[in-house]
């Protein structure tokens, strides 16, 4: 789990609870349809698996 992952986020967290809210927002995605490039590690994949409903991850 060297690498990296691209996470896009996919549905606006407006309705969503507000953990998910904080979760999303500390990854740094502020708009539906934007992407960024997180290294591939256990807390980051913790923080994707949380708000999997929001985000598309790939393996870069």
């Amino acid at each position: 789990m060297a690498g990296k992952l691209k996470i896009t986020l996919v549905k606006s967290p407006i309705g969503a609870i507000p953990k998910h809210k904080a979760t999303v927002e500390a990854m740094g995605l502020r708009r539906t349809n934007k992407s960024v490039e997180m290294p591939d590690n256990e807390a980051v994949r913790g923080m994707c698996n949380a708000v999997k409903h929001m985000v598309k991850v790939e393996e870069i």
